[in-house]
């Protein structure tokens, strides 16, 4: 499998939303586990105030990502395959308000 990135602008307009999206999202992962494989997801607060994702995915290619999107019911704007990474030091650890 191969990593890469997916943007999802404006996909959602709660954070309630997200989540349902992040259960299906979850859950099509599950049918599809030697395809696609979800790492990780950065929210973003876009200008409109709806709700994208920058999500970093392995899988076995762009089609693999777009087959779990569709059944998923999730955007994928674009999709971008990871030729390296570099961590200057871990995410860090944000805490509820």
């Amino acid at each position: 499998m191969e990593t890469y990135v997916i943007l999802r602008r404006g996909g959602w307009r709660t954070p309630d939303e997200l989540q349902e999206a992040a259960d299906r999202s979850t859950a099509e992962s599950e049918q599809m586990p030697d395809d696609v494989r979800w790492i990780r997801s950065y929210v973003l607060a876009e200008t409109d105030g709806s709700l994208g994702t920058v999500c970093i995915y392995q899988a076995s290619g762009p089609e693999a990502i777009r087959t779990h999107a569709y059944r998923a019911g999730l955007p994928v704007d674009e999709i971008v395959g990871v030729a390296d990474t570099v961590i200057v030091r871990p995410d860090p650890v944000t805490t509820p308000n």
